[in-house]
């Protein structure tokens, strides 16, 4: 069986469907061709731990922040890109990028921010963060 779809003229803004992703591929695109704005990130979970893996080839360590606020981890970088392509002593071609790329996401528990610890090599950022030990549940009687 085929997929019928009803169509519907006036349910889309001729406008904005028209110019629909015309600069996207302009955005975020380093002269060879590698997006810029995308930081894949793997998140796991043990019973003790959460491990965080970002991408982010070409970073410099020095321009890598990370920031804990309770349950809430922040990763942001500065991406610097140069590339300069010479014929004998002449330029022919300089492209330069320049950019931050951030996120932000909330974990189900809050984190351990002192016994927290981040490595970054080879492009890969990887982060442990031990969770807070949560405080037995107190029971209040009733008078």
């Amino acid at each position: 069986m085929s997929d019928l779809k009803r169509y519907e003229p006036f349910s889309i803004d001729p406008m904005s469907e028209l110019f629909h992703g015309l600069f996207r591929p302009l955005r975020g695109l380093a002269s060879d061709g590698t997006a810029l704005s995308d930081m894949k990130i793997d998140v796991t979970e043990s019973d003790n731990a959460y491990t965080v893996k970002a991408e982010l080839p070409g970073v410099e360590k020095k321009d890598i922040d990370v920031k804990i606020d309770g349950n809430v981890v922040s990763i942001n970088a500065k991406v610097e890109r140069d590339k300069e392509l010479k014929e004998g002593d002449r330029v022919i071609r300089r492209e330069r990028y320049t950019g931050v790329v951030s996120r932000s996401f909330s974990l189900a528990s809050d984190v351990n921010e002192a016994t927290a610890t981040a490595q970054y090599q080879d492009g890969v950022l990887s982060l442990t963060l031990p969770k807070k030990s949560s405080s037995a549940q107190k029971s209040l009687p009733i008078g």
